[in-house]
């Protein structure tokens, strides 16, 4: 996703970059090359110092800094270490000719151990709905950027995201497709519970549980509709109608929410969790119409009864009505006592780089392993963080230690990750479209990419 790196990654490796507080490690610092700033047999002084802590002339109780020395050898600079505390450490070097090198580490604490960050977006859309691109296209475009998971979230429809999954099912590659949708149900006595729903990994269709567009696309089949047999059946329109009416008797909200959407929404959301998905609430101020999305009503109410499992806090569009409002809300809920976990997504329609919005926003996951279910997981567990790049400059949205870690890897790691991931999604694409023999090629240098992004972690991150 052309995040900048730091300066000095451009001509040294520095591994591990992350690295569990209170262990000690062997940080090796390789040149990209000779005559680059350190002089084979000299000694050089290592002054490590936390950021978090100060500066230990000013702030003596919080201050961290200790002088290592080491001799570069041809390999490079090798420093034991043990970092006490979590958080960022910086590593300084000064030179014969008083030139200043500095390299950044982490230090990881209690729940971000042993899990590892995943960047992707849980909500996009293809040509199956209002999209411009075929699954595939999306899928390996968004590779070639950087991205680690994905899900497709068209329209009312659930069946393209499996499409796209059968796509690549004997491609090899390292990024982890999700089954999602984007749900809109049918109107309720002639009213539409207009505020739209990401089921993300949910293993049957939420759009599919009442006949309606996807259903007269594809039929009942649950090989279009699920990923496991035990699925509900199809309501007829005439039944969902009946089941939501229903459902709003009696169901108490305040005066300044509609019962039936109140009640519908709950409904929705309780099937995408009993289909073990995640229910994420989005883009509650969206401009459509010349009015917000959801009204400040509803979004209370959501809120503050926990209906959802994760907001999209950032996607969509670039205007600040959106994502600065949103983000404005997140940390007023927080401020209020309401605490739930946050996501960003492009909500794309177009994956060229022409399209603004095509790489606006993403989600950063701290996570075990990619993969759907503990993607899911994590993120209820509150281990994400939402990235904007709409600008130029980065920024982060969630809680502050993740995002100083998130902001860090930014940096540091990702760069790198993403260099790996552009060349795969570049063959992942030929896979698919190529001729003959380039599809044979592509799956080829594919085979011996495989398991890369599992050597880089191995490589980066050490607990």
């Amino acid at each position: 996703m052309a995040f900048e790196r730091r300066h000095e990654l451009w001509t040294f490796d520095i591994f591990p970059k992350v690295m569990a507080a209170g262990k000690e490690k062997n940080i090796h610092i390789r040149p990209f090359g000779d005559r680059l700033f350190f002089t084979v047999g000299n000694e050089y002084t290592a002054v490590l110092t936390w950021l978090h802590g100060g500066s230990e002339d000013q702030y003596p109780a919080t201050g961290y800094r200790r002088r290592i020395p080491v001799t570069a050898t041809e390999n490079g600079i090798d420093i034991k270490v043990t970092l006490p505390y979590e958080g960022e450490y910086r590593i300084k070097f000064t030179n014969e000719e008083d030139d200043n090198l500095t390299f950044a580490v982490y230090a990881v604490d209690g729940d971000l151990t042993d899990v590892y960050p995943f960047i992707g977006d849980l909500h996009m859309h293809t040509n199956y709905s209002d999209g411009d691109h075929d699954p595939a296209n999306v899928v390996a475009s968004y590779r070639a950027h950087g991205y680690d998971f994905l899900s497709i979230t068209d329209h009312r429809r659930y069946y393209p995201s499996l499409y796209a999954i059968e796509q690549f099912k004997n491609i090899p590659t390292e990024m982890n497709l999700v089954m999602g949708e984007e749900v809109h149900l049918p109107p309720i006595k002639g009213f539409r519970v207009c505020p739209h729903t990401i089921n993300f990994g949910g293993e049957y269709s939420i759009n599919s549980l009442v006949e309606d567009e996807a259903v007269e696309e594809v039929g009942k089949d649950k090989k279009f509709r699920a990923t496991r047999e035990d699925c509900p059946e199809v309501m007829t329109r005439d039944e969902f109608e009946d089941k939501m009416t229903e459902l709003a008797k009696g169901f108490e909200v305040p005066d300044n929410v509609d019962p039936l959407v109140a009640s519908t929404l709950k409904w929705i959301y309780d099937e995408i969790r009993k289909a073990n998905g995640l229910a994420i609430f989005v883009h509650p101020t969206w401009i459509t119409g010349n009015t917000f999305h959801d009204s400040d009503a509803l979004n209370d109410w959501l809120v503050e009864n926990k209906i959802f499992d994760a907001f999209e806090v950032l996607g969509g569009e670039n205007y600040f009505e959106q994502n600065g409002y949103q983000t404005v809300r997140y940390y007023e809920d927080k401020a209020r006592g309401y605490r739930y976990p946050v996501v960003g997504s492009t909500d794309s329609h177009n994956c060229t780089p022409e399209n603004r919005n095509a790489y606006i926003c993403s989600t950063i996951v701290y996570s075990p392993e990619n993969e759907r279910r503990a993607i899911i997981d994590s993120i209820k567990n509150f281990q994400s963080v939402a990235v904007d790049t709409i600008s130029k400059e980065f920024r982060l949205v969630g809680e502050m230690r993740y995002v100083r870690y998130g902001c860090f890897l930014l940096k540091n790691y990702f760069p790198i990750h993403d260099d790996a991931c552009f060349e795969e999604g570049r063959m992942m694409k030929q896979a698919i479209y190529g001729t003959d023999d380039e599809k044979q090629t592509a799956i080829d240098m594919l085979k011996l990419m495989n398991g890369r992004m599992k050597k880089m972690r191995e490589k980066y991150f050490s607990f």
